[in-house]
């Protein structure tokens, strides 16, 4: 917990209040939540942003592609700028469903992306329209506290660097609601962890946590794929990074502190200039953004995620300087300590069950 939030704690108890109370009425039955026959998975977490939700819902659909299976994915599209449900088409804009659903529909055009902040509304769309009612297993994303839909599987990613026992509740700390809460999840995953975690790192993880008995751990890590320039079509390696070359690493996301430290295996030069979650670039970040690259010696270059991307092409006030200059970094999620057949079966097996308690 941060120092300077201490003065916010009573308003945290007060908050935490509220969430044990909601949580309690789902335990004894007077809140219902809905199961259904077609297997769903959840993938959420219990902070505020943060854990790599996205490139863990790409594993998740990558994995499922592989076996065949016909993949949805229902977000309630964050920051978009329609209301209720709608399914995602070529067509769609990142204003119409939110960027994290943008970037998989982009990726994944074969699957079924939708949007709706009633999550049981959009299951029972995505089973009954005569458009998607051939989907076989469906991703929610982002809906660990959605307690009015009880999964198939419940996946709850925890950020290596910001761990659930080291945080308290909002607004004083980044806790959506009480580290109990995590009791809830059949299958856990500490990600963002770092390349050369010891076995004692790895101990000292699973005891902090104290899971129960059905509870799975599984720990990932980020891999890069090569730099692909933003508004240009040049490519090139991450490790053709010189030592003497400059970055500036430009995000928008909650939790950068991985994506910094494994860059540094390339150069020890690296800027930040961080942007709030789910950020907007308008005409006045783009100055900023110029005059922090002039700031910094050549040879330079911008470093962005794909997330970001999507909102930084929707900048027009991006000077020619700027444009050339900017990269995107591809990650996608991989299980640490060869635990990775052992995750996908997990997986495969819970994708043709239905739901259930643990």
């Amino acid at each position: 917990m941060i120092m300077n939030t201490r003065w916010m704690m009573p308003l945290s108890w007060i908050y935490g209040g509220v969430t044990k109370c909601r949580n309690w009425l789902f335990d004894i039955g007077v809140l219902k939540s809905q199961q259904y026959q077609i297997p769903v998975i959840s993938v959420g977490n219990l902070t505020v942003g943060g854990t790599g939700k996205t490139p863990h819902v790409e594993y998740l659909i990558r994995l499922l592609l592989r076996e065949g299976k016909k993949v949805a994915v229902l977000s309630r599209g964050y920051k978009r700028k329609t209301h209720g449900y709608l399914l995602a088409s070529a067509k769609s804009t990142m204003q119409d469903i939110g960027d994290e659903p943008w970037q998989v529909k982009q990726k994944f055009p074969n699957v079924y992306v939708a949007v709706d902040g009633n999550r049981r509304r959009g299951i029972e769309r995505l089973t009954s329209d005569p458009t998607t009612n051939n989907v076989e297993v469906i991703l929610l994303d982002d809906a660990f506290q959605h307690r009015y839909v009880k999964p198939t599987l419940n996946i709850l990613l925890i950020d290596y660097h910001h761990m659930i026992t080291d945080d308290c509740l909002l607004p004083a700390g980044r806790l959506r609601e009480s580290a109990k809460g995590k009791q809830r999840a059949q299958l856990v995953i500490v990600t963002k962890c770092p390349a050369d975690m010891t076995p004692m790192d790895y101990r000292v993880v699973l005891q902090n946590l104290h899971l129960r008995p059905y509870q799975s751990l599984f720990f990932s890590t980020f891999r890069y794929g090569e730099l692909q320039g933003l508004f240009n079509k040049r490519t090139r390696p991450l490790h053709s990074i010189e030592n003497d070359e400059h970055v500036l690493l430009l995000t928008g996301i909650a939790s950068p502190e991985q994506m910094k430290r494994d860059l540094h295996r390339y150069t020890r030069h690296i800027d930040t200039l961080s942007f709030p979650d789910h950020h907007f670039f308008t005409p006045k970040d783009a100055t900023i953004i110029e005059e922090r690259l002039r700031r910094i010696s050549p040879p330079r270059l911008i470093i962005t995620t794909e997330k970001d991307a999507t909102r930084l092409r929707l900048c027009t006030s991006l000077s020619e300087f700027v444009r050339q200059a900017i990269y995107i970094l591809p990650i996608e999620v991989e299980i640490k300590r060869d635990e990775q057949d052992k995750f996908n079966k997990e997986i495969i097996s819970k994708s043709k069950l239905q739901a259930s308690q643990p």
